[in-house]
């Protein structure tokens, strides 16, 4: 096992979260920290407060099912939630040697039939990612949408850091916080990855938006959802994205955008497409992108 200690992490992060009458204790003495005590944890989850210290402290690792179980509800823990808090007591497998740590430098390729998929779509913004919100391949028009969906450039770092992104999102709060807890969630147990530790570590320098919703431990795989835009080309756009996984990869998942039929999103998305065709919708090239974004 590694030096990380991610479920005393997860169970100090959690438990700071509760509100004690939310657990059922009334009035009490003046608290020092927020939510609930560790000693309150141990009790409410049947267990002693001795073996819950041992399991924040991560000398102990390899809690049952059902102490996981009574700790996930005193804690209000959603499934999946749950499900990230069970994972992180799993004993990890070794790696294949054919899939490497990540470094942060060597991207894992993006099969030639998705690439191939993605340039025939000419009404569809698409793009790929890997459980680091780091772009891979993009089409045409999913760059014309955001330059930032382009090859190359980190998705969270551009909402966190890229003022012209928080300007392009109607629901920029609502979105950061969703691409933070579907990271974690992403992760799973797998903290110490070096592509992690490089993104965060960043991230945690240069926002405190980032450093507070990272510390709270949320997770939340990302799901269908409503992207609400505000292009500077052609106004407001509002595209259902759906996210497909790219079997037989490290995680890679295929995002794609599409307006509802008929809707002045579908009228809009296709003038964009005719710009795109032209030349007129062509955004800045992702490392043109990264640069600009360092440079803030």
């Amino acid at each position: 096992m590694d030096g990380t200690n991610a479920l005393g992490d997860f169970l100090r992060a959690r438990r700071a979260q509760v509100r004690p009458e939310d657990a059922g204790i009334r009035g009490g003495r003046l608290r020092r920290v927020p939510g609930l005590r560790r000693e309150e944890v141990a009790t409410l989850a049947g267990i002693s407060a001795d073996y819950y210290l041992r399991l924040e402290q991560g000398r102990d690792r390899n809690p049952s099912l059902q102490v996981l179980e009574a700790l996930a509800d005193v804690l209000n823990l959603d499934a999946d939630a749950t499900a990230h808090l069970v994972g992180l007591t799993q004993v990890r497998p070794s790696r294949d040697r054919r899939t490497p740590r990540s470094t942060g430098h060597k991207p894992e390729p993006v099969p030639p039939g998705i690439l191939q998929l993605m340039e025939g779509w000419t009404t569809n913004p698409a793009y790929v990612e890997n459980k680091f919100t780091d772009v891979l391949a993009a089409n045409a028009l999913a760059t014309a949408v955001s330059p930032n969906y382009s090859a190359g450039v980190n998705l969270l770092r551009a909402v966190l850091l890229d003022d012209s992104e928080r300007e392009l999102l109607r629901d920029w709060e609502e979105l950061a916080e969703a691409l933070i807890a579907s990271l974690r969630a992403n992760i799973g147990p797998d903290v110490d990855d070096p592509r992690l530790t490089e993104l965060v570590g960043e991230l945690s320098v240069r926002s405190e938006h980032f450093r507070r919703l990272w510390g709270r431990h949320d997770v939340r795989p990302k799901r269908p959802r409503v992207n609400r835009l505000r292009h500077p080309k052609v106004g407001d756009l509002e595209l259902h994205a759906s996210k497909l996984a790219i079997v037989g990869t490290d995680g890679l998942i295929l995002k794609v955008f599409q307006a509802e039929p008929g809707s002045r999103s579908a009228e809009l998305l296709a003038i964009l497409g005719s710009l795109t065709a032209t030349g007129e919708g062509r955004n800045p090239t992702g490392p043109d992108r990264r640069q600009a974004i360092d440079e803030q």
